[in-house]
C-alpha cells in the first residue's frame, strides 16, 4: 500500500484505509458484543464493547497493513470463566468472521440497491471502488480468520467438529507451534507464494453469491 503514497494516489489510499479500519473495527466488536450475550463483560470494561475505531485499532498493526500489506487490530480481551455455555467459546471466536460476511453482504447490496436507485452518492469510479473493496476485504478478513493456525479465529473453532482426543492433541500443538504457522504463511505469501491471493480469489468468487438484489 505505501506506494500508492510514493505513485501519490492519494484518495485511493485513504478510501483503501477507511475500509480497512471500518473493516477490523467491526470484526473487533463482534467479538465484544457475542461475549456480552454469553455472559462476559470483560470487552465491555476494557471499553471495547464499541463501534469506535479507536478503541480496536492497533496503530502497528495498522502500519504493518501500510509497509507489508498485512497487519492486525488489538484482540479482544475475554475470559472464558464468565462464559455462560460451553459453546460460547465457538460462538464469540465465530462472531468477527460472522461479522465480516454481515458487514460484506449490507455493503454490497447496499451499494447496488443505490445504483439502482439512481442516487448520486454511489456514482463515479471513488463509490464503486471503495464499496466493492470493502466488500471484498471483509469477504477476505472472514476466511482467513477461520484458517485454524496461530491465534486465528479458526483455532477455536475447528476443536468443537473435532473428536475429544483429536481437539487436544490439536490445541497442544497449535498453542507450541501455531504463531509459527502463520508467520511461515505470512512469509510464503510475502515472498510470493499464492496464498492470500488464493483466499482473495475464493472471497471474490462468494461476492455474486451474496448479492441479494
Amino acid at each position: 500500500m505505501i506506494q500508492l503514497l510514493f505513485q501519490q494516489q492519494y484518495a485511493l489510499f485513504i478510501l483503501i484505509m477507511i475500509a480497512l479500519i471500518i473493516s477490523l473495527t467491526f470484526h473487533e466488536y463482534g467479538h465484544a458484543i457475542v461475549a456480552k450475550l454469553y455472559g462476559d463483560d470483560t470487552a465491555q470494561k476494557a471499553g471495547r464493547l464499541t463501534l469506535n475505531p479507536v478503541a480496536h485499532i492497533d496503530l502497528g498493526g495498522l502500519m504493518m497493513v501500510v509497509l507489508v500489506g498485512f497487519g492486525y487490530a488489538k484482540p479482544v480481551p475475554t475470559n472464558p470463566a464468565n462464559f455462560s455455555s460451553r459453546w460460547a467459546t465457538l460462538w464469540v471466536s465465530a462472531a468477527g468472521p460472522g461479522m465480516n460476511l454481515l458487514v460484506a453482504i449490507i455493503t454490497i447490496n447496499f451499494y447496488i440497491l443505490g445504483l439502482q436507485a439512481g442516487w448520486s452518492l454511489f456514482e463515479g469510479q471513488g463509490p464503486q471502488f471503495f464499496f466493492i473493496f470493502l466488500a471484498k476485504i471483509n469477504l477476505l478478513l472472514m476466511l482467513f480468520n477461520l484458517i485454524p493456525i496461530g491465534p486465528l479465529d479458526g483455532h477455536y473453532i475447528l476443536p468443537y467438529f473435532l473428536p475429544r482426543s483429536l481437539a487436544m492433541r490439536y490445541l497442544y500443538y497449535n498453542q507450541r507451534y501455531g504463531v509459527y504457522a502463520l508467520f511461515a504463511l505470512i512469509a510464503l505469501s510475502l515472498i510470493g507464494v499464492p496464498i492470500l491471493t488464493t483466499v482473495l480469489s475464493i472471497g471474490n468468487s462468494l461476492l455474486p453469491i451474496i448479492v441479494f438484489v
